[in-house]
């Protein structure tokens, strides 16, 4: 049975529709559970009335005065029968060796639970409290204090007897005590005070807020957070107070500590427990039947909620409304909250029930996840922390997010997660398949079959493929494209896409697919085939890819009608594969292809193809005039009589200018350019390029009766033939366009060149003036002579060792440097020498003289 509830929202807001506060629910933060086994076979016949928490153990007080030490699974592993009547307050040492016991009727025990030491007294009223020194094992910590209508003290002295002290007494009742370390906390009907053992000084007194509640029905709750930080809740006030020292200069009478609230703040509710948690607070509600604030269904049933203190208030991070068995019959006084400072439980105690509360793990909020449905991050959660999941895993929880998906009809997702959760297991995919197929989505799945080096068994893969082709040519092409061919049988898929192109023989999808399985089956010609037929734009590389020369040899037509510049660039890249013979061959009954073909090669390597420069001639002049006299001007192997007969046939006259040009027949050529094409600049420039008197005569005669003519004469021939000697031979009389302009131009021209002569005399002059300068100022420059320096002909220093006497040497300015007397006698001309070395240049470097003598 559920015994608790999650209450997603701060009890003060408004309620909102169910659909609303499903969304906004948040996670709670801790976890319930009933301590069973002997503790329900105590509380179905008796009732708790208070419990203390060891790490070891527990220690639970009931309403007919017994004791009970119980594992922590709830077995009794011993019982003490201490009063007829109910156990008030328990109390255990830190070392869990020793436990103090009070009761309704006065009885107060301290018992070692190991050892014969103890403490009995009665006292003539009810001891509500009682509380062990933490170190109570310790001979010189042999203390506790109990509480009634006074707190008070018990030392044991060194003659092993006890000695009893007031610590306060007159403020009513005492109704909790809690002791950490050296501080003793207590509270009674007027407020809380704190005891400094050590100093034995009470350094505090917090008040009471709300006087108007009655202390046994609404008593205090005390807790220690840590050595000095104390919690106080009492009624529907939460103080948190801390133990600080005291500045000794401020010190006089008081006592060296004092107390400083931190935080203080009301709750909704009345408290019936505190525990810390971290730097929250887990806190224990008692909530009135007649709250208006409460749902129905969750009136009177005790809240535990978590809340964060702030200085002036708190935050609720989680509140859970608790079912306790006989929750109706409680008051406040009946709830306890006691934690375990080892591992953080807390334990709801109730008369009926006693419930355990602790922080959820890494599976519990997975489970949270999974009952929301939100798998996602569940998986993720499971992925982040499976080293320390225990319950769950991380497959099963990724396979039941694929079926929620699936059952969402989100199937691309559930397919995305499949790679993601399945992994490595083959057997589950294979499942996962065959139930993608029984829903019919095995497109959904698809894309993301394993096809690494791990992989299904080839029918599964031919089953998806067989899917596609029935009803998605386009996806089926896709996945022959992305799966490599060794996941399927080659051909059987072969033969299925066969079977589907006798009923649609020209779907290019399909024969391109079937190109492309040819070629995972290494049937390149196959293959070649199709993408010939189709014309498909990956055949070149097929080509190249597979060495597939030899199959296109008989392909050549097709390849160049497909796309001719491609073909012929693979044609000629390859030409050591298919030969230029073959090609021409093949080519022959298409001449326009050929010229293609050869025109390219011509381009690339003006001899390779000599021996058909021939054909091309014809080839040129039928489909590419334009490149025909180029073609001429570049070939060193075209048949020159072949090349004019052909032209002279079609009357392309600049071809066969150029021709009888080449030939010698020059004075032919300048009659077909004056008289079929009467262009005068043309025969100008035909003129210059040839440079021969002749020509410009007959030029100069043929133009002499021809206005239009003698203007294109006069204006270009002024700097290659004399100008006189055409305007001698012009008619009198006769009207020639332009002649001013002509005759203007022909002197400006003469000027230019007078100009230009003038100017370049004048750099002449003045370059040789510069050079003779230098020469001048470096052969009157000094050289210098020393001991380093030796004579060139007998190899001996140039200076004499004793400078004293007399001698003599001659130095060039080859910078050459000789001793006199190993000089030659001087040649023909008298007074001039050269040196022996440079003599070879005559009149070079070394041909001036430096005479040195002393």
């Amino acid at each position: 049975n559920i015994f608790f509830s999650f209450q997603g929202r701060k009890l003060s807001e408004e309620s909102t529709d169910e659909s609303e506060e499903e969304d906004t629910e948040e996670e709670p933060k801790l976890k319930y559970e009933r301590l069973t086994n002997g503790v329900t076979e105590i509380l179905q016949k008796d009732a708790a009335s208070c419990m203390t928490v060891h790490d070891k153990f527990l220690a639970l007080g009931t309403h007919f005065g017994k004791v009970y030490l119980l594992d922590i699974q709830g077995n009794v592993t011993q019982k003490f029968e201490i009063s007829p009547v109910k156990i008030n307050q328990i109390s255990l040492d830190e070392s869990g060796d020793h436990v103090g016991i009070c009761s309704e009727d006065g009885k107060v025990q301290v018992v070692g639970l190991y050892t014969r030491e103890g403490f009995h007294e009665n006292f003539d009223c009810p001891i509500k409290v009682v509380a062990l020194h933490p170190q109570f094992s310790k001979s010189n910590n042999k203390q506790f204090v109990t509480g009634g209508n006074k707190i008070l003290l018990y030392e044991r002295n060194w003659l092993n007897r006890w000695k009893t002290s007031v610590l306060h007494e007159g403020e009513g009742n005492i109704t909790n005590v809690k002791w950490r370390a050296n501080l003793i906390a207590w509270a009674n009907n007027v407020g809380v005070k704190i005891y400094d053992i050590s100093s034995k000084q009470r350094i505090t007194n917090v008040l009471q807020d709300n006087t108007n509640l009655r202390p046994d029905m609404y008593p205090c709750s005390l807790c220690w957070k840590d050595n000095t930080t104390l919690i106080i809740g009492w009624g529907s006030s939460v103080k948190i107070c801390v133990v600080k020292e005291r500045d000794p200069t401020e010190m006089r009478d008081l006592p060296s500590r004092y107390v400083e609230i931190v935080s203080a703040f009301e709750t909704e509710f009345f408290i019936s427990g505190l525990a810390p948690l971290a730097d929250q607070l887990v806190t224990l509600y008692y909530v009135k039947e007649n709250s208006e604030q409460m749902e129905e269904e969750f009136r009177t049933r005790p809240r535990l909620d978590i809340i964060q203190p702030l200085p002036e208030g708190c935050e609720e991070i989680s509140s859970d409304a608790l079912t306790v068995r006989n929750f109706q019959e409680n008051q406040c006084r009946d709830y306890r909250l006691e934690h375990s400072e080892g591992e953080p439980l807390f334990y709801i105690i109730s008369p009926k029930d006693i419930v355990v509360a602790k922080e959820r793990d890494q599976d519990d909020h997975i489970d949270w996840l999974l009952e929301k449905k939100k798998y996602e991050e569940a998986l993720m959660a499971a992925e982040i922390s499976f080293k320390n999941i225990k319950r769950h895993d991380v497959q099963k929880i990724g396979m039941a997010y694929i079926n929620h998906l699936v059952e969402r009809g989100d199937y691309d997702a559930a397919a995305r997660k499949c790679q993601k959760v399945l992994g490595k297991n083959m057997d589950l995919w294979e499942n996962e398949v065959y139930r993608f197929k029984t829903i019919g989505q095995l497109k959904a799945i698809s894309q993301y079959l394993p096809r690494g080096d791990l992989r299904l068994r080839p029918a599964i893969y031919e089953m998806i493929l067989h899917e596609f082709l029935k009803t998605d040519y386009e996806g089926f092409a896709t996945l022959i494209r992305e799966w490599p061919g060794e996941l399927y049988n080659n051909m059987a898929i072969v033969q299925a896409v066969n079977e589907h192109l006798k009923k649609d023989p020209t779907n290019s999808m399909l024969l391109t697919t079937l190109a492309e399985l040819y070629t995972y089956d290494q049937r390149y010609d196959r293959a070649l085939e199709i993408y010939l037929k189709l014309r498909h734009k990956d055949v070149y590389q097929l080509i190249h890819k597979h060495n597939l020369f030899s199959a296109i040899k008989d392909k050549i037509v097709l390849l160049m009608d497909f796309d001719k510049e491609k073909a012929v660039d693979m044609l000629l890249d390859n030409d050591d594969k298919i030969s230029m013979d073959k090609v021409v061959e093949e080519l022959k009954d298409r001449p326009e292809l050929l010229h293609v073909y050869l025109h390219k090669l011509f381009k690339r390597d003006h001899h390779k193809g000599q021996k058909y420069h021939e054909r091309q001639i014809s080839l040129y002049a039928e489909y590419d005039r334009p490149n025909l006299l180029p073609f001429l001007r570049e070939s060193m192997h075209c048949p020159l009589e072949k090349a004019l007969e052909i032209c002279q046939q079609r009357h392309f006259v600049e071809e066969t200018v150029f021709l009888l040009s080449r030939m010698g027949n020059c004075r032919r050529a300048l009659q077909m350019i004056m008289e079929e094409l009467a262009d005068v600049d043309k025969a100008i420039e035909f003129a210059k390029e040839q440079d021969d008197r002749e020509l410009w005569d007959d030029l100069i005669s043929y133009s002499i009766d021809k206005p239009p003519f003698i203007t294109g004469l006069l204006n270009n021939i002024g700097t290659h033939v004399d100008p006189i000697l055409l305007i001698h031979r012009i008619k009198e009389g006769m009207e020639i366009p332009n002649l001013r302009d002509s005759l203007v131009k022909i002197l400006q021209d003469y000027n230019l060149q007078i100009l230009l002569r003038e100017g370049c005399k004048k750099i002449l002059v003045a370059d040789s003036l510069s050079l003779l300068q230098r020469m001048h100022r470096t052969q009157k420059r000094g050289v210098r002579v020393d001991e380093e320096n030796i004579c060139e002909s007998c190899h001996t220093p140039i200076l004499p060792s004793d400078t004293a006497q007399a001698f003599g040497v001659v130095v060039f300015h080859c910078r050459h440097m000789f001793h006199k007397e190993c000089l030659p006698s001087p040649g023909n001309v008298p007074g001039i020498q050269y040196c022996n070395i440079c003599s070879a240049k005559r009149r070079g470097p070394g041909s001036g003289i430096l005479e040195m003598k002393k």
